[in-house]
């Protein structure tokens, strides 16, 4: 039992889904680092950040991760939408949850709300990306 479930929920996909996970990460944290030596507004570059980590987590996302390598311009597109809709809809949950655990529910270690938020939101664009995104058509 323990075995099925482990085959389960640890495959290739969760596995490649984990590693581009962390490469998206450190495109966002890259990318903010770049546009801010070079000068650019926090507020702009946490926006370029996020865009550029979005745009990576994407092609990842489709190619690497979902074997979605159907490249015409129109399935691009509606594959792109939905997902970049989901992940603006993950940084509203993330944002949100992050206010009630700190400033409504007073936890002090805002790290750990953090990581826990955070850990939903890998989980729920995950689960966004393969049932409605990458969902195989055959």
């Amino acid at each position: 039992m323990l075995n099925r479930l482990w085959n389960r929920f640890v495959n290739r996909e969760t596995v490649s889904y984990l590693i581009f996970g962390v490469l998206t990460t450190l495109t966002d944290w890259g990318s903010y680092w770049l546009m801010r030596r070079a000068g650019t507004d926090y507020r702009l570059a946490t926006a370029g950040a996020w865009a550029a980590a979005v745009l990576f987590a994407f092609v990842t996302n489709k190619l690497f991760v979902f074997h979605s390598l159907d490249l015409h311009p129109g399935k691009v597109w509606a594959e792109f939408v939905p997902f970049v809709v989901c992940r603006v809809a993950t940084g509203l949950f993330t944002m949100a949850a992050m206010i009630v655990l700190i400033d409504g529910m007073g936890i002090q270690q805002d790290f750990l709300c953090k990581v826990a938020v955070s850990a939903i939101s890998l989980i729920l664009n995950y689960l966004f990306s393969k049932w409605f995104i990458f969902r195989k058509t055959s």
